[in-house]
């Protein structure tokens, strides 16, 4: 049996990344802050404890002290076969692009980072990175001007967009520099049932349903509504990231959809799945780039991958999921 540890194991696309790998008969340890919140864990063990500790992060990686997994099993110190490093302070546009929390986000992801590679030795490492790392002056213009797909190479000379993208290129190098059998995906805006919906951190497609199914009249849309992006389903976001771990690819890759839309796009969407005679309202607030897509180019040759998940219907599965929460 294979052994897993999943780091970020309570968000989003770590609680599904465990249901995933527990399908697939791993052995699965969860660490995070927090359990998941629209889910039981399915971890055989999950620790939660803060990986910006060094203590700790030693204490869940390493195996030894008071963490321990298959009593006997293994000798002290003995590696997972493979690490999934989902663990960041992030959130939606209200919160990476206001400017408020920017040493949070810079200084907590980087802590965690950086814990992680001093105890990885010999196992697996996934590490999520984002298109956010991307220079922002490649994504000045909507699709109403220009449609601009990021590719891989397109990274340097480097200047992302806010601090979240500069920390997510740090720990790529970081990673990179380490030596460390690792895989590192670029994620282009994952989206699906189970993630972080209100409170200031869900992204726009959640935000969007939740703002429908609430709605009487309209909904309030950031910007122009003008600026574009594409969004990848969860279930496609797992597929391609076991397909990456499994491969001998290690340097950076996309991972997301070409299917770009307008955020005004975007937003009629669940307005048509709900059947409301609904108006969206622009109003002002963070935006973010102008226009991001991915280019999936590099993946379709190296890992034969395409997303199987068209954007309408699984926005459908996420706005029946927000829908039927009490």
């Amino acid at each position: 049996m294979k052994t897993a540890l999943c780091l970020g194991a309570g968000g989003f696309i770590g609680s599904h990344m465990v249901k995933r790998l527990k399908a697939e008969g791993y052995w699965v340890r969860g660490v995070d802050l927090k359990y998941p919140e629209f889910s039981k864990t399915h971890a055989d063990e999950f620790i939660t404890g803060d990986l910006r500790q060094l203590g700790f992060t030693k204490s869940v990686m390493r195996n030894d002290g008071e963490y321990s997994f298959y009593p006997n099993a293994f000798g002290d110190d003995q590696p997972f076969d493979e690490i999934y490093q989902f663990a960041a302070d992030m959130g939606g546009a209200g919160y990476v692009f206001t400017g408020e929390h920017d040493f949070e986000i810079m200084h907590n992801s980087a802590m965690i980072n950086l814990n992680v590679t001093k105890y990885a030795t010999s196992e697996k490492i996934f590490y999520s990175s984002s298109a956010c790392m991307y220079p922002q002056e490649l994504q000045t213009e909507s699709k109403n001007f220009q449609t601009f797909e990021l590719k891989e190479s397109d990274a340097y000379p480097a200047n992302p967009d806010s601090e979240y993208g500069w920390e997510k290129l740090f720990s790529e190098r970081l990673y990179l520099s380490s030596k460390l059998d690792v895989r590192i995906a670029r994620f282009h805006n994952i989206y699906g049932p189970e993630g972080t919906y209100t409170g200031g951190k869900e992204k726009a497609p959640a935000a969007m349903c939740r703002k429908v199914i609430e709605a009487k009249k309209e909904i309030e849309v950031w910007g122009t509504g003008e600026q574009t992006r594409s969004f990848l389903y969860i279930d496609d976001c797992i597929d391609a990231v076991r397909l990456l771990m499994e491969s001998d690819f290690k340097e950076p890759l996309n991972i997301g959809s070409e299917e770009m839309v307008s955020i005004n796009e975007l937003a009629q969407i669940p307005i048509n799945i709900s059947g409301k005679d609904l108006k969206i309202k622009n109003i002002e607030g963070p935006i973010g780039v102008m226009g991001r897509n991915s280019d999936n180019t590099l993946i379709r040759k190296v890992l034969n991958w395409e997303p199987k998940i068209e954007l309408k219907d699984g926005m459908y599965n996420l706005y029946k999921w927000i829908d039927g929460q009490p």
